[in-house]
Order: C-alpha cells, then sequence, then structure tokens
C-alpha cells in the first residue's frame, strides 16, 4: 500500500500551479484552432457531410443476419475481422443506435446473443463465430461492457421488459467476474492476459503465459465501474430496490479501491499495479486514462492529469490523434502488425480516440475535443478515399493506415475495416453540431 505524504488540500495547490506549467507543453492540436471564431472554418461541416456519406456506404458491413451459433443479427468489425468481439459491438451499437433510435436494436441483440450463450458458472465468451465461441489464448472471457450495453439499448428503444427476462443472466456474468478476476486484498479488479483486455500487447500488462492474472489493470476496473453503475440503473428501472442499491455502493467501494491503490499523486496519473506485491507499473499507456471517460477524478485532477501527458505532444499527443503508448516509452513503435497481436504500443486507435475525446469534455477542453474529431475523421476520410475502406490503426505520426494490409489478409486482398471506427462520426457530429456520444452513466 502506498502513503501519502501531502493533503489532498496541498497536493491540489501544487497542481494548480502545475497546471499552468504543463500548458506549455500543450500540442498545436488545440492552438491550431483556438484564433478561430469556430471549428465550421476549418471546414468541418464540409468533412462531416463527406465522411457521413462514406459511412452510410459501409456501415452495413458491420451488420450481420442470425446465423448457426448466434441467434440474433450481430455486428462485427467488418473487413479482416468476421467475428462477433464484445467491446466492438459494444461500440459499434451505441453508434447504431445514436444514428437512429430504432437501430439499438442490434445494441440489444448483441446483448442477447452474449447472454444466450453464458453457462452456469456465468461465464460467456468474449467472442463468438456462428460455429460456435473463438477459442483465444484459452478462456476468453466477455469484457465488462454487457451491462452497460443492455442499459443503453433499453433506453433508447424505451423498453426495459427484455431486459427484465435476462436479468438474472446479467448477475452471472458479474458474480463471475468476482470469481475470476477480482482481487479481495485490493477490492479491484485484474485481466487474465493483456490480449483479453482488447489492447493485445499493452506494455503495462503481459501476455506470458507464466504470469498470468498478474496485473490489476486501470480499464478493467473503469469499465467495471460501468458496469456496476448500469446495473443500479437497471435495477431501479426493474423496481428491484435493493439491487440497486447493492451494485451503486459495488460501484462506490470500487471507485475508492482506484483511489487508494491505482492513482499516483505524485506522478499524476494512474497505474496498474501488480498484485503480488502492489508495485506500479509506471509507464504511459492508453489505458491509463480510461477512468477520466468515466470522470473517475475531479475537475482540478482530471485537468492536471490531460495536460501532463494526454494533451503533451512529447508525451500521448500525435499529429494525427492521440497515440496508444506515450513517445516517451522505450517500446513505443508504429508497426504494422495484426497477427498474433494488434499494435497497440503507439499507433492511433479510434475507440481510443473516441473514448479519450469524452474525457477531454468531461474536463471542459472542449476546444480539444472538438479538433481531435477533426483530424480524425480527415484521416479515416483519406484512408476510404485511398484504398475504398479503413485500417484499424494507423501511424501516430504520419497518419498513414497500418494493419490490416493485403499481405495480412486471406487471399492477399485488401478487405478493410470498419466497425467502431464509425465512432468518428459522432466526434464530429459533437464538433459541428455539439450532438456529443458521451454515454454517461
Amino acid at each position: 500500500m502506498k502513503t501519502f505524504n501531502l493533503t489532498i488540500s496541498v497536493m491540489r495547490r501544487l497542481l494548480m500551479i502545475s497546471l499552468a506549467l504543463c500548458c506549455v507543453f500543450s500540442s498545436g492540436l488545440a492552438q491550431s484552432v483556438r484564433d478561430q471564431s469556430n471549428t465550421d472554418t476549418l471546414g468541418a461541416r464540409k468533412l462531416l457531410s463527406e465522411l457521413s456519406t462514406e459511412f452510410s456506404k459501409l456501415r452495413p458491413r458491420s451488420i450481420r443476419p442470425a446465423e448457426g451459433y448466434l441467434k440474433y443479427d450481430y455486428l462485427i468489425p467488418a473487413g479482416f475481422y468476421k467475428q462477433m468481439w464484445d467491446w466492438d459491438g459494444f461500440f459499434i451499437g451505441c453508434h447504431l443506435a445514436s444514428r437512429n433510435r430504432d437501430d439499438a436494436k442490434y445494441l440489444k441483440w448483441w446483448a442477447l446473443n452474449f447472454v444466450t450463450h453464458i453457462d452456469s458458472s456465468g461465464y460467456a465468451p468474449g467472442c463468438m463465430t456462428t460455429k460456435g465461441p473463438r477459442p483465444i489464448f484459452g478462456k476468453f472471457a466477455l469484457k465488462p461492457f454487457l451491462s452497460q450495453g443492455a442499459y443503453f439499448a433499453a433506453v433508447a428503444l424505451n423498453d426495459f421488459s427484455w431486459v427484465d427476462s435476462v436479468y438474472d443472466g446479467l448477475k452471472k456474468v458479474l458474480a463471475y467476474r468476482d470469481e475470476t478476476q477480482f482481487d479481495a486484498k485490493y477490492g479491484l479488479y485484474f485481466w487474465d492476459l493483456a490480449i483479453q483486455s482488447g489492447a493485445d500487447n499493452n506494455p503495462v500488462l503481459t501476455n506470458d503465459e507464466h504470469d498470468r492474472s498478474a496485473i490489476i489493470g486501470v480499464d478493467i476496473c473503469t469499465f467495471q465501474l460501468r458496469e456496476f453503475l448500469a446495473m443500479g440503473r437497471i435495477a431501479d428501472t426493474l423496481g428491484k430496490r435493493q439491487d440497486a442499491m447493492y451494485y451503486r455502493k459495488r460501484a462506490e467501494d470500487l471507485k475508492s479501491a482506484m483511489m487508494r491503490y491505482l492513482w499516483f499523486s505524485e506522478d499524476t496519473s494512474f497505474f496498474n499495479i501488480r498484485r503480488d506485491n502492489g508495485k506500479p507499473i509506471k509507464r504511459v499507456s492508453y489505458s491509463n486514462f480510461i477512468p477520466l471517460f468515466q470522470r473517475v477524478l475531479p475537475t482540478d485532477l482530471g485537468r492536471a492529469m490531460i495536460l501532463k501527458y494526454l494533451l503533451n505532444k512529447n508525451q500521448m499527443l500525435a499529429p494525427f490523434g492521440i497515440r496508444s503508448l506515450s513517445k516517451q516509452d522505450p517500446d513505443y513503435n508504429n508497426v504494422c502488425e495484426i497477427i498474433p497481436y494488434s499494435n497497440w504500443q503507439g499507433p492511433i486507435w479510434i475507440n481510443a480516440n473516441f473514448m479519450f475525446s469524452v474525457a477531454l469534455k468531461q474536463y471542459g477542453f472542449d476546444t480539444e475535443a472538438s479538433h481531435l474529431a477533426v483530424v480524425i475523421a480527415q484521416m479515416l476520410l483519406n484512408d476510404i478515399r485511398s484504398c475504398g475502406s479503413m485500417h484499424e490503426c494507423y501511424d501516430a505520426e504520419t497518419g498513414g493506415p497500418l494493419a490490416p494490409t493485403a499481405a495480412q489478409s486471406e487471399g492477399g486482398i485488401f478487405t478493410g475495416f470498419v466497425g467502431w471506427n464509425l465512432l468518428a462520426q459522432n466526434m464530429l457530429e459533437g464538433a459541428v453540431e455539439n450532438k456529443w456520444l458521451l454515454l454517461e452513466l
């Protein structure tokens, strides 16, 4: 357990000073537009129109009709990936619901496909095909997104009756995670392997088969916190008052444990820690910032962390978005790889940048969030015009597309990627029309 030598009040005064100092390091991402009267002067409205036109052609590729093991229409990243994945489907489904409330049915069906295949222990696979679960490095469990997805779909459809019918299944999944990924000593959650996190080779985790379940993750704790909040709201709506109180208390306890063990005030950052000794893994990765997506930190601390790292061009901020690993990290790279791991050691990922844009909005960096949306949208539009589709990640320094290439694809044919890249439209609509998709809980 770490100890604090400074009181919170003193620490916050110091952080307010650091806020001013950190502004020096804040990149031209925001400065280039601060002197403009509004975002539209950069052609963002025209960019939104063009991107929307292209996305209307690509979007249907992520929707597949029910078949075999998958009893409901399902969502896929498309192109290189034909499987239904956990957080991919969540983000795609949230995007579809934002376009047309009736299309929230796809997010509902995403949830029902997973609920249908919960086993007696509460395990649900994180990736499924029409022929069954896809085995990946052993038992690949569903990430903490199911209750959130069910809640957002029910709200959009104004129908909680179907959630009531699967409520016990949602509870079983949460209980299974408590049995298999919860460390009672810290009151926090851990990933089995890095690849289970979705950030396949994130260096603040490990894929070492001899070091499984070794690292408590900032990201899994945040996603699980959101699961508890979603379940609390579901329980309230269904009139299950005791359950609602229980899940809200779980959320409060988890948030407190995150601040106690994962927040390092001397570094103004969250870090993962090892379960065996509690030592932090002090490397600046995409996952450090996921608590800001949920606004876990108070305003002053959140702004300080963002300025020190997220908007610092020598750390996370790149010319073409926000990196997945700090430029200062010894493992930082923009290598084009997809098998056995996709590269989360530097490249730009759109789902991560979507969560970063929400964090920027949550902490009052409106101009920076808007310009990030423009930069990401232009990069994707360039890719579509050049290749006819998109890629799953991009070179942070050049904006060039990385994986999947034709050489990495079946038959040597480029098939592209759609999936959560569709969130770029939501980001740009926020910048242009103030229609932000914040996924607040």
